[in-house]
């Protein structure tokens, strides 16, 4: 994704990605990443989690907003216990993500 996203930024689109594999990512040199400590395939959390995928989506957005440095990646501080904890709380309260 980051020799794409190169490509795409040196036409003049920014781009940011989200990544759980930071050490790919370092060596890829994206332009921009937030980077989720969190298992493979799980980029925006628990399934239908609504409103963690919104807070992805928009640290994603903010990121592409402020970083004018190549090769930024901002480590969004939020733990996969804490992720599943919070998805299984909602599902006993019978709620929807």
């Amino acid at each position: 994704m980051g020799l794409i996203q190169r490509a795409i930024e040196a036409r003049g689109v920014p781009t940011v990605s989200v990544t759980v594999a930071r050490d790919v990512t370092e060596v890829i040199k994206v332009p921009r990443a937030v980077f989720l400590p969190w298992p493979m395939g799980h980029h925006f959390g628990a399934p239908f989690h609504r409103d963690l995928q919104r807070r992805v989506v928009l640290a994603a957005l903010s990121l592409l907003e402020t970083s004018n440095e190549p090769g930024t990646i901002f480590d969004l501080p939020i733990k996969w216990a804490d992720v599943r904890r919070e998805a299984q709380t909602l599902t006993e309260q019978g709620r929807k993500l």
